[in-house]
């Protein structure tokens, strides 16, 4: 591959220094088509001559008028000849203007003058050369075919007795010739400067082109983009070491042929509508898709991202094990406070002759940071057990159902405090135990910040992307989450309750991560709202 943009410029610079039409076969070509409607004009005049009866052509010298019209071919014919050569284009160009003016002058002057109306056909001639020319000499075409016309009427003045008024219509034509001419030179200015602008795009395309495929080839993650057909349009070498090398020399390579659950996989993306939700699914082993539609359309293609879940759990265990050692510290100097408390609080009581009511004031003490320090390693350990979740398929309307009768119990409230809403009963795929932590820690949260009143806290069920994934809402009445604090809502050791870890909301998302569901914050007007997406059973 050439570097990016060392070639391109230096054509494209030495392409607009050239003089006009030397190494361009576009011009040649133009001045090639600019003889043919001279050829067809000298015939069409000649065939006017002849056959015309009587018209103003040749009124004044019929003869004459003949013999310039085929002057005029012949000539037409040879300019043929001259092009082919393709040698001294502006020198040519030039030639030609001025045969044309010339001949167009003999004609005016058989055909009674400026009154036949001949003069106008070089408005047409004066055009041409000045877009083919690129603006280039087109002034000097125009005064050319201007002090022609006032030749040939001052000729006519002095010679033939031709009225003197007519001067102001041969003005009017010169002037209309410098109009013309004019006119050419600013559409050929525009069309250089758009030709300069289209090929500084051109350049610019190609470099973008390359410094893709450069991203693309260099990418961790695979890449394939398929056309609407299902075709494999580009695959980079990432791809090809995670699906294998891809068929050479057969032409087009249908995705079906060359990894068919994938292709399963990308039929089944088109037909669903909406934004995909939830885990990805894998096939060949680690290997995840993720599909993104080119343009507006899933129908008309794809770009497939290919990533080795081995390698990104490979780095999630690494950011794991970093994690672990910051927490490690943090449980440390959390430990350190409760300890001190309880050997302050031993030290005291051994001093008492008898328990008396200060003595059962520390022992107190004692107890409560004692049952702190025992949570906060409770927790710590729960950290490690998303690794062993044990999925099982179960309704999950059962199981809310019979967690919210044991949450009632357990932190005496009624019931009615809570509210179940699902159209279905679908099954999750889930582990049991890992739910009811999961679901014990959201309730707890929204019991503390809700008004504890009948429906505070609400349980929706919900399915989506056709019934493959379920949402489980757990909303409560109560303020909400404060904007500045939201984005730490699932660190650990954060937490805005006296006495809390600030475990809980991290161990939480864990748990879901290792049961292959997502558990999110979701903004709502009022109230705060988590979100647990999991798959169906």
């Amino acid at each position: 591959m050439a570097p990016v943009g060392a070639q391109r410029p230096e054509m494209w610079e030495a392409y607009a220094a050239a003089p006009p039409g030397e190494q361009s076969e576009p011009f040649w070509r133009s001045l090639f088509y600019f003889n043919v409607y001279r050829l067809l004009v000298a015939l069409l005049l000649l065939a006017v001559a002849i056959w015309g009866g009587n018209l103003w052509f040749g009124s004044r010298n019929l003869t004459l008028f003949i013999v310039a019209n085929v002057a005029y071919v012949v000539f037409s014919v040879a300019c043929f000849v001259l092009i082919s050569a393709r040698r001294s284009f502006n020198l040519q160009l030039a030639l030609q203007v001025a045969g044309d003016v010339g001949f167009m002058m003999l004609l005016l002057y058989a055909s009674s003058g400026i009154s036949s109306g001949l003069g106008l056909l070089l408005l047409t001639t004066l055009a041409g050369a000045g877009l083919i020319s690129r603006g280039r000499l087109t002034l000097f075409f125009a005064a050319l075919a201007a002090i022609g016309v006032l030749l040939e009427h001052t000729y006519e003045v002095l010679q033939l007795d031709a009225p003197e008024t007519q001067y102001v219509q041969a003005g009017l034509l010169a002037a209309a010739y410098f109009a013309i001419a004019w006119l050419a030179h600013a559409l050929a200015r525009y069309t250089v400067a758009s030709e300069q602008l289209a090929a500084q795009r051109e350049v610019d395309l190609a470099n973008m082109e390359q410094v893709n495929e450069l991203v693309i080839r260099d990418m961790q993650d695979g890449v394939l983009v398929v056309d609407e057909r299902g075709v494999i349009r580009q695959c980079n070498a990432r791809a090809e070491r995670l699906l294998g090398p891809l068929p050479r020399g057969r032409g087009e390579t249908a995705l079906g042929e060359y990894v068919p659950a994938l292709a399963a996989q990308f039929g089944a993306w088109r037909v669903r509508a909406g934004v995909d939700a939830g885990p990805r699914t894998t096939f060949g082993g680690n290997i995840s898709a993720r599909f993104v539609s080119i343009g507006g359309s899933r129908q008309v293609g794809a770009v497939i991202f290919l990533e080795d879940q081995s390698r990104i759990q490979a780095e999630a265990r690494q950011l794991k094990l970093a994690a672990l050692g910051r927490l490690t510290a943090n449980i440390a100097h959390e430990v350190r406070n409760p300890l001190g408390a309880i050997s302050h609080a031993a030290q005291l009581l051994q001093e008492e002759p008898a328990v008396t009511d200060t003595a059962a004031r520390l022992i107190t003490i004692i107890n409560e940071n004692s049952h702190r320090l025992d949570r906060m390693v409770n927790d710590v350990l729960r950290l490690n057990r998303g690794d062993r979740a044990h999925r099982e398929r179960f309704k999950l309307g059962d199981f809310l159902r019979g967690f919210v009768e044991q949450f009632s119990q357990i932190e005496k409230i009624e019931p009615a405090v809570f509210t179940i809403e699902h159209a279905t009963d679908p099954e999750i795929l889930f582990d049991r135990s890992h739910l009811n932590q999961v679901m014990w820690n959201l309730c707890r949260n929204a019991l503390r910040h809700s008004r504890r009143g009948p429906a505070s806290i609400a349980i929706r069920v919900a399915e989506a992307r056709e019934g493959s994934i379920v949402k489980l809402d757990v909303v409560d009445d109560g303020p909400g989450v404060a904007p500045e604090t939201r984005a730490q809502l699932f660190e650990p050791f954060f937490t805005t309750a006296a006495g809390g870890t600030g475990l809980g909301l991290y161990i939480a998302r864990e748990v879901c991560e290792a049961n292959g569901a997502t558990l999110d914050y979701v903004e709502t007007p009022r109230g705060a709202q988590f979100t647990v997406q999991c798959w169906a059973g």
